[in-house]
């Protein structure tokens, strides 16, 4: 158990999952809940990994908002879809060339303003077109086919990858298809851990460090208004995060310990209290950030619970 849901002081839910955090200099496991070297899918929190290894293969990008974007689950604000067009255009692309999912934004305000102009789901809106606009723009400058960009055989999603066995010092494990279209690999949280220990702990001016600079620049491209991950990185000094579907999360500190989390049942409200406990664990000053570490339960609009992280209760921790 690493969380439960409280209501009225009464133990509604507890929802099970697995935590990991490992030390970047040393790569010693600090803290491990459950079984961090099982398979999972991160999902999205892979993306920062996706952008590395397109920086690898040559995408060179004048701007580290198109860095930032390209890490993204963005909300579909105004803002992100301005960058994310911004991306196409400096390769001599527009929209028409995404090939991820239609979607509405994932901030209501935001789907409510495309609603009222009459507007509907789009791939420039949907949270992974920034990923989907860097991966065109890796394939125009390495002259690839721009078509069939998110197959696996494609030339595209064979760096990518390889890039990301290479960072997390593990072969991926499972392969599936993603929500937007592309590939999802499937590492254990260990691995991700490590990878992302790896983005922060690089030298200035390596390509590892770039992705890590951007997101750290431009937390809000990378998840947007009220949004846990942009909240946490503008907090936080230094700390890079990501979310990713079905309760995965990942970060690492600028000290660089990084931490990798799964909620087994695919909820996200567990998420974040228990990614704040563990920062909270390892000496980051919290206090601002209450809200987060305990989310209401509501009952007619008001709070009659909350959940709690509960990971320090279950006996399985391995600490440093």
């Amino acid at each position: 158990m690493v969380a439960e849901v409280v209501r009225n002081d009464f133990v509604e839910s507890v929802h099970h999952g697995r935590v990991v955090a490992v030390d970047g200099e040393s790569g010693r496991v600090l803290l491990s809940v459950g079984d961090p070297d099982a398979p999972v899918l991160p999902r999205s929190a892979l993306k920062p990994l996706q952008s590395l290894a397109m920086l690898r293969a040559g995408w060179a990008p004048d701007d580290d908002a198109y860095v930032a974007i390209a890490s993204a689950s963005h909300s579909g604000e105004q803002p992100h879809v301005d960058v994310v067009r911004r991306l196409l255009a400096s390769v001599g692309l527009d929209e028409s060339a995404l090939d991820n999912t239609v979607g509405l934004p994932l901030s209501a305000e935001a789907a409510r303003e495309v609603i009222r102009a009459g507007g509907d789901a789009d791939k420039l809106r949907h949270n992974c077109s920034g990923k989907h606009a860097a991966m065109l723009a890796t394939c125009v400058v390495n002259d690839w086919p721009v078509s069939g960009y998110r197959e696996l055989q494609h030339p595209l999603q064979q760096v990518i990858r390889a890039a990301i066995e290479d960072i997390a010092d593990e072969p991926v494990s499972v392969m599936a298809v993603d929500g937007c279209g592309a590939p999802a690999f499937g590492l254990s949280l260990t691995a991700v851990a490590r990878a992302f220990t790896r983005l922060v702990t690089a030298p200035t001016g390596t390509r590892e460090r770039h992705v890590a600079d951007a997101m750290r620049a431009h937390p809000f491209l990378v998840g947007g208004t009220d949004r846990d991950v942009t909240t946490l990185m503008q907090q936080i000094d230094g700390l890079i995060v990501k979310d990713g579907a079905e309760g995965v999360a990942a970060a690492a500190t600028a000290d660089g310990v990084g931490i990798a989390l799964k909620i087994d049942d695919g909820g996200g409200r567990a998420r974040t209290p228990v990614l704040v406990d563990v920062l909270k664990n390892f000496g980051h000053d919290m206090s601002d950030l209450m809200a987060m570490a305990s989310p209401p339960v509501l009952g007619h609009g008001m709070a009659v619970g909350h959940v709690r992280a509960c990971i320090h209760r279950t006996g399985d921790i391995r600490g440093k």
